[in-house]
């Protein structure tokens, strides 16, 4: 099974700390929207298995039309082998999704609706610069439960002068909601964006990486309470909302990104788009991809392995390693990983390797500790 992802490069504005790749412009946007479906034409032959799931990222893929929508996932059924019933995901923001627009779309075939709430408190949002209110969010949650059964919101904790009880108050929020899937992220700062600029210049204040811990501590107990299951580390979902296409990419399956700035990964390769939206649109539009390919060697896609196993509940199969690698790499991963097992922040259940919870928040540093280079 393989998915597609097509990226939406707009937004109204720009949240401080993003670093992705979008315009605030429109101007092109029915060129763009046009290159992203002949690139979806001349890439067909790139995937022959069937596709599971198709996501809309970005950007705001909010912004488009519902007839825009329509036409781009006709596009990927008119040129791909679809499963019946594949998992559909948009990315919206709550001030793009009215009442009328969320009947709408639960008349497409978006099946799942993922919401950038990232907080139920304006002063937060006023901080990130978000588009929306706490209002337009509780608003847009309310309408979107009635016509969707599979909703995800995002929220973002270690934001400065955030406390404890506010954060709580943003998770307890969502369970009075009875949302069943919530993707949370520590606020991150990224070189190039307004918030590494403002932190720079002492407009804001720092992160607290202390207290970003102990919101996760605060987040990985109150969602367990609530029946959550925390299959990666910074995803939870109730049983059956685990998001498939996101699954996906933890797993190693293939999948195709369409649009600028996009990835796409075979097993054994993965490759980007130009980050660029008229860049991207004058290749299209002359019959070629704009695309760099990197060729991933044994040690990369070891690497890759670790990195992504070690942040779901599914873990790294000690089988698979020596499988893929052979015996003397999975032997030495197990001595690797010894000083971690000890230090109990990995553990070894059935030959499979296992981040605890007291390893989560550090995840990233005990992976790296287990690479090749």
């Amino acid at each position: 099974m393989s998915g597609i992802y097509i990226h939406i490069p707009f937004c109204k504005q720009k949240c401080y700390y993003c670093d992705f790749h979008f315009s605030v412009s429109l101007s092109r946007k029915d060129e763009l929207l046009k290159a992203l479906q002949k690139e979806l034409e001349l890439r067909k032959g790139e995937i022959t298995t069937k596709i599971e799931t198709i996501y809309f990222g970005g950007g705001t893929p909010s912004i488009l039309s519902i007839e825009e929508i329509k036409s781009l996932l006709e596009t990927v059924y008119r040129n791909y082998n679809v499963i019946d019933k594949p998992e559909v995901t948009l990315e919206a923001n709550p001030d793009d999704l009215s009442s009328e627009k969320i009947k709408e779309l639960s008349d497409t075939k978006i099946n799942r609706l993922s919401i950038g709430i990232q907080s139920f408190f304006d002063q937060d949002l006023q901080y990130m610069n978000r588009a929306h209110t706490a209002k337009e969010a509780f608003d847009c949650l309310n309408a979107a439960i009635g016509s969707f059964d599979n909703i995800t919101i995002d929220l973002i904790y270690g934001i400065p002068n955030m406390s404890n009880d506010r954060w709580k108050e943003n998770l307890d929020t969502a369970f009075k909601l009875e949302i069943p899937h919530i993707s949370a992220y520590a606020l991150t700062v990224e070189s190039k964006t307004a918030l590494a600029s403002f932190i720079k210049k002492g407009k804001y204040p720092p992160l607290d990486e202390k207290q970003a811990q102990q919101h996760f501590k605060i987040l990985t107990k109150k969602t367990k309470d609530h029946d959550y299951i925390a299959y990666e580390i910074s995803n939870f979902g109730k049983v059956n909302y685990f998001s498939k296409h996101n699954t996906s990419y933890w797993q190693g399956k293939h999948y195709l990104g369409i649009g600028p700035s996009a990835h796409s990964y075979n097993g054994t390769s993965r490759s980007w788009n130009i980050a660029n939206n008229a860049k991207y649109i004058k290749a299209i539009q002359e019959n070629n991809l704009p695309s760099e390919t990197e060729y991933l060697s044994k040690t990369d896609q070891f690497n890759e392995m670790i990195m992504t196993g070690l942040r779901t509940i599914w873990g790294v199969s000690l089988e698979q390693i020596e499988q893929n690698f052979g015996l003397d790499l999975k032997e030495k991963l197990i001595q690797k990983a010894q000083g971690h097992i000890n230090n109990k922040t990995l553990q070894l259940n059935n030959g499979i390797l296992l981040i605890t919870d007291k390893g989560k928040f550090l995840a990233d540093g005990i992976a790296a500790d287990l690479f090749e280079v």
